[in-house]
């Protein structure tokens, strides 16, 4: 299947992006939203550009992860799932067609000013050329792009260095008609004026370098756009009484007729008519990728994936989003149906948001964007709020066109992608009860004699080549990060009790990477096996090694748990222990889910262990983790002490009392030992401090966190982040 062509530059793709917005937004919009709210209709303009910047940022990170075209479509689809994706896509699809029908049409109010034409023959025949232009090339659309948006911006520039000198005070008052709530009714009603600043995220394949490019051309964008719809509102309100433009559709040409008279009106006339097929042209090319991108994932027809061998552009999609918009031109209210649509497009961005929030906490291993939304999580729950409240204002109508799409949505996907999908979102494979607050319970599953087949055809799947060890005590599994794979290993033997140990190399890739194109021989697997093998020999550890390519890490990784009968699963760690906001990282869903204790090491580079810090936690077996801590401690011929924090107060009584505990608990031990109790008001800072004396600090899992700890981002885990020598973190499940 041919590519298509990474042929846009950053001024091109600016220019897309800056066409995709101005048009109705500034050219229809004004009048009526300053109806809405009176003279402070630019503050609705600043307000919706705020609302919209967390989409713009998020869709930046997702796009540059994801540079593929699709646009939001992919990135809800891989999150969320196939079948959220085939609604996402055709309601994105939908709404991009509906808004350029809309401005094709809408254009008639500026060039009704120019000539008696017939509207809906001269519409089609713009549409015509429109569809011309997209089929003969994405270079070609580019450039029409960028001297059009040069065109329009020189003109509105015009506008506003002749009508600022103008403005009337008079004008201005009383700024707020109907209240803040009028004013938060003219932002809901201005949003869909930036929807096309992260529309340009659908050509992302399209782009050249868009790890820079496609982020820096969507907040230039915004910043550029928000400057003008603010500029030009104020201006325009300052000029024109509110009662005049309260059902005015073509406001720059009343705006350029009061400032210059009949001729600049008449420029401005056809700066809106030029402007408004830009936008037309913006939204063809958008729309016409969210079904070829639909298509390549077999959740439509393979017709509409194919590219044209010469002009190597998606003819079908084309023809086909042309098509459509030619019917609703002819037959449909485009006005109502356009605001139906746009307020969909409110609600995917308020998905598009949750998409990275979702990655970011579930640390999927192929999610690694360049660029990165600043400020995370709360720019994404700030476009969420305001998203839902925009939502409200703007009615029943969301309700309708939510309603409308998803069953559409859904019947396409039962009809066309439900059998050949073969993807399953990170959602799903990372939690099954997502919600507000996801705290997954374990499920109570029971350790099995023997694995099913659904595990081994999960591991076939995964392209191991299924000679894993069946009686395995303990399994490790490598991501490539490690600090020091050997060390990691030689943890998972102080675990094992002299078993067998299972290493296992994971390479997680994202859905639209073919797995046979990682078959081919990974040096860096080749060198793990080698020095884990040396490792091995030298300590005479009995260590299988094998590597594995996958879709799914964490159901990989518990379906070889399961297969082998591991007592231990021992990974490396990164340190971070917090929950996510809305979903567990995987090693929250490992927690949960594998029915094998839990083994988690930080590495700080600490090559060999003779002294061990042990800190117990409440609510665990202590002598069961004694004991495991003891194993460790034997495994490195290593001395154990046990530390334990109490308040500065503690009667002497009850500071010997916990001393004599401390000293029959450690009696399980074989290793030696010695117990420190410590008076201190901060645990957290007397064993951070202890720990530069230790090379190995064992601890228990932590309480878990409260759903304002989760939301806050406070649920950190202290002990491990400020403890300044190796961590081993023991979740005991069974003995």
């Amino acid at each position: 299947m041919k590519k298509l062509e990474r042929s846009l530059s950053l001024p091109s793709v600016i220019a897309i992006a800056i066409g995709g917005m101005l048009g109705s937004g500034i050219f229809v919009l004004p009048g009526l939203a300053a109806a809405k709210t009176g003279p402070s209709v630019w503050l609705a303009y600043l307000l919706a550009a705020c609302c919209v910047l967390p989409a713009a940022l998020s869709k930046s990170e997702l796009a540059t992860a994801m540079p593929t075209s699709g646009g939001s479509y992919v990135y809800i689809e891989r999150t969320f799932g196939p079948i959220m994706g085939t609604i996402s896509g055709i309601g994105l699809w939908l709404s991009l067609l509906l808004k350029s029908s809309f401005a094709l049409v809408g254009f008639g109010a500026y060039l009704l000013v120019l000539a008696d034409l017939p509207l809906k023959a001269t519409s089609l025949g713009f549409l015509a050329l429109i569809m011309v232009l997209n089929i003969f090339g994405v270079k070609k659309v580019g450039k029409v792009q960028l001297a059009v948006v040069t065109l329009s911006l020189a003109g509105l520039l015009l506008v506003l260095i002749f009508g600022l000198p103008s403005i009337h005070e008079r004008n201005l008052e009383p700024e707020f008609l109907f209240g803040g709530q009028g004013l938060v009714t003219a932002t809901a009603f201005v949003f869909v004026s930036y929807a096309g600043v992260t529309k340009v995220a659908a050509i992302a394949e399209e782009i050249k370098n868009p790890n820079r490019n496609l982020p820096v051309a969507m907040l230039l964008a915004l910043l550029l756009v928000a400057t003008v719809y603010v500029t030009i509102a104020f201006v325009l309100v300052g000029n024109i009484p509110v009662s005049e433009l309260a059902k005015d559709i073509h406001p720059i040409f009343t705006l350029a007729e009061h400032i210059g008279g009949r001729i600049a009106g008449i420029a401005a006339a056809v700066l809106g008519v030029v402007t408004l097929i830009s936008m037309a042209n913006s939204g063809v090319l958008a729309a016409s990728r969210f079904p070829f991108a639909m298509s390549r994932d077999q959740l439509l027809p393979g017709l509409l994936r194919k590219v044209h061998p010469r002009f190597l552009t998606p003819v079908a999609t084309i023809l086909l989003t042309c098509g459509v918009m030619a019917a609703v031109i002819l037959f449909l209210n485009v006005e109502k149906i356009a605001k139906l649509a746009s307020a969909f497009t409110v609600m995917m961005f308020v998905l598009v948001n949750a998409c990275v929030i979702i990655l970011r906490e579930t640390s999927v291993q192929w999610y690694n964007p360049p660029f990165r939304s600043p400020m995370y999580p709360y720019v994404q729950l700030f476009g969420i709020l305001s998203g839902m409240i925009l939502l409200i204002y703007l009615g029943w109508i969301p309700l309708v066109a939510l309603v409308t799409i998803f069953v559409l949505g859904t019947g396409i996907f039962i009809a066309f992608g439900r059998i050949k999908a073969t993807r399953s979102g990170v959602l799903k494979l990372y939690g099954h009860r997502p919600a507000l607050y996801l705290l997954y319970k374990r499920t109570g599953k029971t350790a099995r004699p023997h694995a099913p087949d659904w595990e081994t055809e999960k591991i076939k799947a995964s392209n191991l080549d299924g000679a894993l060890a069946h009686n395995a005590n303990v399994v490790v599994p490598l991501f490539g990060k490690e600090r020091s794979p050997e060390m990691l290993v030689e943890m998972g033997a102080a675990l094992s009790d002299n078993g067998k140990i299972q290493v296992v190399h994971l390479t997680e890739i994202p859905d639209q990477t073919m797995l046979d194109a990682m078959l081919d021989d990974n040096q860096l697997i080749t060198s793990l096996n080698r020095r884990i093998g040396a490792m091995a020999e030298d300590r005479r550890l009995d260590v299988d090694f094998d590597g594995a390519v996958t879709r799914e890490l964490v159901q990989t990784i518990e379906a070889i748990s399961e297969r082998t009968l591991c007592r231990w699963l021992v990974m490396g760690w990164d340190g971070r222990s917090s929950q996510g906001i809305f979903v567990r990282n995987p090693i929250g869903w490992l927690l949960t889910n594998i029915d094998s204790n839990f083994a988690l090491f930080k590495d700080r580079g600490v090559r060999y262990i003779r002294r061990i810090l042990v800190c117990l936690r409440p609510g665990h077996n202590p002598v069961s983790f004694i004991r495991n801590a003891d194993q460790v401690a034997r495994f490195h011929k290593a001395e154990i002490t046990l530390m334990r924090v109490t308040e500065e107060d503690t009667p002497e009584a009850d500071f010997e009392d916990l001393l004599r505990q401390s000293e029959e608990l450690m009696a399980h031990c074989d290793s030696p030992y010695r117990v420190e109790i410590v008076r201190s008001k901060s645990p957290v800072k007397t064993i951070s401090g202890a720990s530069a004396a230790y090379d190995l600090l064992i601890t228990g899992t932590p309480k878990e966190d409260s759903w304002l700890q989760i939301l806050f981002r406070k649920g950190r885990d202290r002990f491990v982040e400020t403890a300044v020598c190796s961590v081993l973190r023991l979740t005991i499940q069974k003995d």
